[in-house]
């Protein structure tokens, strides 16, 4: 699994996302105060959206690609605080494999 963290995204860097946004709402995240990306397999990524939601006030939604290995990825939305607790809560969990 791969995750990063956008501080402060761009305008045009949210315009991406609200393009590759999937099942969630409809809605356009227009401001944002940080996002944090995660991809990997769809398991972790189910398992991930789950930690994320329940570790800080955060929206997350899956971005849709193309990717052979059918891996996903997660855009978790909220202040640079939330989505630094929800990545790194995902992290402790992967690296003990304790969904």
């Amino acid at each position: 699994m791969d995750c990063r963290i956008i501080k402060s995204p761009g305008k045009n860097t949210l315009s991406i996302l609200n393009r590759r946004k999937g099942s969630g709402p409809k809605e356009l995240i227009i401001d944002s105060d940080a996002v944090g990306l995660v991809q990997g397999k769809l398991i972790e990524m189910i398992c991930a959206a789950d930690v994320a939601e329940k570790a800080a006030g955060v929206v997350v939604e899956d971005i849709k690609g193309i990717c052979p290995q059918n891996m996903i990825m997660l855009a978790i939305f909220g202040d640079t605080a939330s989505v630094t607790a929800a990545i790194e809560e995902i992290q402790k969990r992967e690296k003990i494999r304790q969904w």
